[in-house]
């Protein structure tokens, strides 16, 4: 199991204290630091059954200047997308937990992470 973090984050932060707590073994990969590669992005998204727009901070102030809210959200933009996470990793939406099984997980709450547990 693997988590991408930012240890700036509260919702990163108490993913691994649950993790702890329930005595998980994991690594902790510091996406910010340890930039995704768009293949990586691309297995994670597969793992996740999402698309890049779906984990996309929106919000973020880099979003904002590259105008990410008026991208088209269609198969034909989604290496764009990707690339725009690969070269912007903090748009990249946290923490993601990738589980034993193949699957990944969007862990922004406490039910997210134990679902990852359970896999």
């Amino acid at each position: 199991m693997e988590i991408w973090i930012n240890p700036a984050c509260s919702k990163c932060r108490s993913a691994v204290q649950l993790l702890d707590a329930e005595g998980a073994e994991y690594t902790v990969r510091r996406y910010l630091e340890d930039v995704p590669s768009p293949d990586e992005i691309r297995a994670v998204l597969d793992r996740l059954g999402l698309e890049p727009w779906d984990i996309t901070r929106t919000q973020e102030a880099e979003a904002k200047e590259l105008g990410l809210k008026e991208w088209p959200r269609e198969a034909g933009s989604r290496e764009r997308w990707i690339s725009a996470l690969a070269g912007h990793p903090k748009l990249i939406q946290r923490p993601i937990i990738t589980a034993d099984d193949g699957s990944a997980v969007v862990a922004r709450t406490d039910e997210a992470v134990r679902n990852a547990l359970g896999r």
